[in-house]
């Protein structure tokens, strides 16, 4: 997958989408630009890091509108919106909906950069968040079922004794059962074999 930076601008308005391609190339930073929701809709194709910059008043599908489409969708690149003046309320909706950020039209063009490039590191953070998980996913499927139970147990602060008094089976075993897990697991110590397991409890 790319990892340059990109950027999707919504903007129904061509001098200020105009406007907003020049300024991110001035600052390295490719992008695509579309007139409206629905024009972005069927030509968008996911891309990390990146972002999303929506004008809240179009024709046709709003900003808001694109963002609970792009949410339903599984969408979680994160959406600046822009607002012209009188729109704060649409803006709080957008935040309380999870939009990364608003900016008020006119615009400064160090204070879109800046939140442009916030929202692109927290994408890029999330994708690195992302493949870590994957990976953990793959090292928990090599454990055997007993390696599991083990784990499981060693993880909730269990002595060996305890866990081989649970599962029937020798402190010798456990032991035997501990090295290969934390082996198969990558896990340098106990308390990093913990938070392997919050991890993907968190992520369910």
């Amino acid at each position: 997958m790319n990892s340059d930076p990109f950027v999707f601008v919504v903007e129904d308005d061509p001098p200020v989408r105009h406007a907003l391609r020049l300024l991110l190339k001035s600052a390295g930073i490719a992008s695509a630009a579309y007139g409206s929701a629905e024009e972005f809709l069927a030509g968008y194709t996911p891309h990390h890091p990146s972002c999303i910059v929506v004008d809240v008043r179009m024709p046709g599908m709003s900003g808001l509108e694109l963002h609970r489409t792009l949410i339903e969708r599984g969408v979680d690149t994160p959406v600046i919106v822009m607002t012209g003046h009188g729109d704060i309320a649409m803006a709080v909706e957008a935040l309380k909906a999870g939009a990364a950020d608003f900016i008020e039209k006119p615009c400064d063009d160090e204070v879109l950069l800046a939140a442009i490039q916030d929202a692109i590191a927290k994408d890029e953070q999330k994708a690195g968040q992302m493949a870590e998980l994957s990976e953990l996913r793959r090292r928990l499927g090599l454990l055997t079922e007993r390696e599991r139970e083990v784990m499981d147990l060693v993880v909730a602060g269990h002595p060996n004794k305890v866990v081989a008094a649970r599962l029937g089976i020798s402190d010798r075993t456990v032991e035997v059962h501990k090295a290969r897990i934390t082996q198969k697991m990558a896990a340098r110590s106990v308390s990093e074999l913990i938070r392997m397991c919050l991890v993907l409890e968190l992520a369910g």
